[in-house]
């Protein structure tokens, strides 16, 4: 089993002017951890859950531009992007810039978006749930054009490129590590099965039952489902220790997840560093 850091929280001891030592202390404390991803959110808000809206909070591609500076080893990606945020052409552009320039370790991860409110309230258009799954199922297609041989047109319903040509490609071959979020049963999880390296699915009662409809969409398609990576999300308080993260770690893998991206509340994030340290010993075991 992997870990990796998901950074969602900017709201610092400091305020704005320490938010860029503080994140490249963090960044750099969590590599040399041995945890071996770092993602960030695709909010340009903060969101419920969290804290209000009014909280800091940083433009995702930016955060991972300068995150590649400061490290050397650790996968860089978006847990998830949305879909309706950029248009496609410039987001594959956007992330073979990100893989170039952190020597390959560049991810895209990719959803429907769901928070109108703030897209609303920063212009952003915001259509339909079911525009945005199209609009979806259109990038990944325009993605996998844009890092092939084939940089002709595409035409779509929603986007028309005239020449989807992408140079420098990526480093990473034959493309960037894809991840689809989300676990929706008839759309989602099709897209994983037919598109995706892997899955992001939240832990909740009914993840096996998720994992398992994701199996059915890869006997349909062709696909090794043992070959998609199976990741979540698991949230640790300030109060959590070592034993109960190493017990939620072990529920998650029985479930079937491969990867958990570890999201700290603790205010003090190189504590959540701390704590995830600990444990990767045990679960490099695994």
């Amino acid at each position: 089993m992997e870990l990796g850091l998901h950074i969602a929280n900017f709201t610092w001891n400091g305020g704005a002017p320490e938010i860029s030592p503080t994140l490249g202390r963090l960044a750099r404390s969590a590599e040399a951890a041995g945890i071996t991803r770092l993602t960030v959110m695709d909010h340009l808000w903060q969101i419920g859950g969290i804290g209000p809206p009014e909280d800091e909070m940083l433009e995702a591609y930016t955060t991972l531009g300068y995150l590649a500076g400061v490290t050397e080893r650790v996968r860089l990606h978006v847990l998830v992007t949305a879909v309706v945020y950029r248009e496609p052409g410039m987001l594959a552009k956007m992330v073979t810039t990100l893989d170039v320039l952190s020597g390959g370790r560049a991810g895209l991860g990719l959803g429907a978006a769901w928070n109108e409110e703030e897209a609303r309230g920063l212009g952003v258009p915001f259509p339909s749930t079911r525009e945005r799954f199209e609009r979806l199922e259109e990038t990944l297609l325009i993605c996998e054009q844009m890092w092939s041989d084939d940089d002709g047109p595409y035409e779509g319903t929603h986007y028309k490129l005239g020449r989807t040509l992408n140079s420098p490609q990526s480093l990473s071959r034959p493309r960037p590590y894809l991840m689809i979020g989300g676990s929706g049963e008839r759309k989602t999880l099709r897209l994983v099965a037919r598109h995706a390296d892997a899955c992001n699915i939240f832990a909740r009662p009914e993840a096996a039952h998720k994992l398992d409809v994701l199996r059915e969409h890869c006997e349909r398609e062709g696909r090794d489902y043992d070959a998609i990576e199976k990741t979540t999300i698991v949230s640790v308080e300030p109060s959590t220790t070592r034993d109960q993260l190493l017990e939620r770690l072990r529920e998650v893998r029985e479930i079937g997840f491969t990867v958990a991206y570890i999201f700290g509340k603790n205010p003090e994030p190189l504590a959540t560093v701390d704590l995830l340290a600990s444990v990767v010993p045990d679960i490099a075991e695994w």
